[in-house]
């Protein structure tokens, strides 16, 4: 008789006894959730035994399981090592899944409207437990991710393991590694700081190229949500990140998965003969079953990735952002990602239609027919020099056009509008300007100048004070003092008065320091400079900093100074006073005492 009113534990154990009944309840569960796989066939698989039981238990779980069923249950032994996978196909799934992820972590805490989007990350950065660790792991993550998937696409290609039966394999890669790359891309944007805003700019401005005129102006709106990227904007790319990409990368990763699993993994081209494809038919001293060997093989990797990701995040890398984003400051050097720098580069040597979208089209199309375009039988590198040539071509094309794709190259910016633009720079990519880390108490409010670095120790007030007559006396002073750019400042501070730096604003000093180096180091284009760095009090806890320049203005030639028979740069003459043209630039930045700018670990 039951000792309850229906079957039970109880039961098990008046029957057979508490260990007995203990051992095949758990056996029972642990074969549930395995799909087939007992305790006795684990311990052996975990020991290295041939299985006791037929049919291979080992298999059962592939065919019934819902974890395993997308995974091979046998393996050629010649595809399980480093060589030829490199793990990185696997490496690109766990991306997959650990960018999502940490994605959702993120997605709690975010709200995608430019009133709050800012604030969210400050917030995320800040007052959420591990918030930045979670933000720096997937931001790292996401770029890690496009280059793992772009190396597995290297591998597959010069592996020839493209070619028949795989075609469609390579296809759908293709595709794979364009989601991959516009899902990181969509993502830039959320943070709505500088970088973001400016770097998807760039980007969603070439959808404008897009011919006819009609189809790529209504893409552009459609993207950007408006004239300008801003709420709706931001909503379309949240949406893209979030759903529509992922939607898509999942379902192309699952097309990909099988269409693995149908073909097998190619085996190394020399171990095999021309034109045959044996990984279907692995003979039976040649399988390596996927539990336990290949499952553990594939753990370890994730254990090795994600140790990596952490010790990058803990002590190297920190996800950048800048400051709130501002549609109407274009900051110097603004570039798209690093894995869109290729485009950046082609864009400046030609038409953005042809170089933005035309001929960036044919590179994608030709990537995907490549199968279908090389169908020599031979995967075999002496037998495919062609091919390998084509391909080392395009890869040096590919880092020559990255490195033209820099804010550096091919641009020039004046030398005074780079020294201001270091000297006050907002946070990017763990660097930021040279006044930004100065102390808020060393941020003494008074007029400082280069000049005072000219005087021996202890004659800083004498030269300063000659200094002032002689600036007070220029015909240009009262334009000096409109590039100081508003009339409260001038009325706090009552016209130029350089005074030496206090002695308790060591870091202070050293940043004018710098700012007397920068000079000298663009006497070439900036003739006879010197700077200044105005300091005031505007509010409680709020300082105003203006960093000027002043020098005369040289003739240049192909960005270089003219240089007259003595090497002396040529002048620019005024030609209303006969004297040297005086060439004057400010900028200004706020500081709150809250701000806390200090270099990250790393920087």
């Amino acid at each position: 008789m039951s000792v309850l009113p229906f079957p039970s534990f109880l039961d098990d154990v008046k029957e057979k006894g508490l260990k007995r009944a203990i051992f095949e309840g758990v056996n029972e569960v642990v074969e549930r959730a395995t799909a087939g796989m007992n305790l006795q066939d684990i311990r052996e698989a975990l020991r290295g035994e041939a299985a006791s039981r037929k049919p291979n238990p080992r298999l059962q779980p592939h065919a019934d399981g819902f974890w395993l069923h997308m995974r091979p249950s046998y393996f050629h032994k010649s595809v399980t090592g480093l060589y030829p996978s490199f793990r990185l196909g696997w490496l690109s799934t766990y991306f997959v899944f650990f960018e999502t992820i940490t994605g959702i972590f993120l997605m709690i805490w975010y709200t995608p409207s430019p009133e709050v989007a800012y604030a969210n990350m400050l917030n995320i950065m800040s007052n959420v437990p591990l918030g930045q660790y979670v933000r720096d792991l997937h931001r790292l993550g996401a770029e890690g991710m496009v280059l793992i998937v772009f190396l597995h696409m290297l591998r597959t290609f010069f592996t020839g393991s493209y070619k028949k039966p795989r075609q469609f394999t390579w296809f759908s890669g293709v595709i794979l590694l364009i989601i991959t790359a516009f899902l990181s891309f969509s993502g830039y944007l959320l943070p709505w700081d500088q970088l973001a805003l400016w770097a998807v700019t760039i980007g969603a401005s070439m959808a404008e190229a897009a011919p006819p005129e009609i189809v790529g102006t209504n893409v552009n709106l459609l993207l950007r949500g408006g004239p300008d990227i801003g709420a709706n904007g931001l909503l379309r790319f949240y949406l893209l990140h979030v759903l529509a990409l992922p939607a898509l990368l999942f379902v192309f990763t699952g097309v990909h998965y099988y269409k693995v699993i149908v073909h097998a993994h190619s085996l190394p081209p020399r171990e095999e003969n021309i034109g045959e494809d044996t990984a279907k038919r692995v003979p039976l001293d040649k399988r390596v079953y996927f539990i336990p060997d290949v499952l553990t093989s594939e753990i370890m990797w994730i254990a090795v990735a994600t140790f990596v990701l952490t010790v990058l995040v803990t002590w190297f890398y920190h996800a950048p952002l800048e400051t709130h984003a501002d549609p109407q400051v274009t900051p110097l050097g603004t570039t798209a990602p690093w894995y869109f720098l290729w485009l950046q580069g082609m864009l400046k040597l030609g038409d953005k239609t042809l170089m933005g979208v035309i001929l960036p089209t044919i590179i994608i199309v030709f990537l995907l027919a490549i199968p279908y375009l090389d169908t020599t039988p031979s995967r075999r590198w002496a037998h495919r020099r062609f091919a390998f040539t084509i391909a080392f071509i395009l890869l040096a094309a590919l880092v020559a056009l990255s490195y033209m794709g820099l804010g550096e190259f091919g641009v020039k910016t004046s030398a005074d509008s780079e020294i201001i633009h270091e000297m006050v720079k907002e946070p990017a990519h763990n660097h930021m300007g040279v006044l930004l880390p100065v102390p808020f108490d060393q941020l003494v409010s008074g007029m400082y100048t280069t000049h005072q670095l000219e005087a021996l120790p202890g004659e800083e007030a004498d030269v300063l004070a000659a200094f002032n007559e002689e600036v007070q006396q220029r015909p240009d002073y009262s334009t000096i003092l409109d590039y100081m750019d508003t009339q409260q400042h001038l009325a706090l501070t009552g016209g130029l008065n350089f005074a030496p730096i206090p002695a308790d604003a060591p870091e202070l000093n050293a940043a004018l320091h710098d700012f007397a180096e920068l000079l000298e180091e663009n006497e070439g284009e900036l003739h006879e400079p010197w700077g200044a760095i105005i300091i005031t009090d505007t509010q409680n806890n709020l300082k105003r900093v203006d960093v000027i320049i002043v020098w005369d203005e040289v003739e240049i030639d192909n960005g270089h100074p003219v240089l007259d028979a003595t090497g002396e740069p040529v002048l620019v003459i005024d030609e209303a006073t006969g004297e040297p043209l005086t060439r004057i630039n400010s900028q200004h930045i706020f500081i709150h005492r809250d701000a806390q700018y200090f270099q990250a670990p790393g920087a």
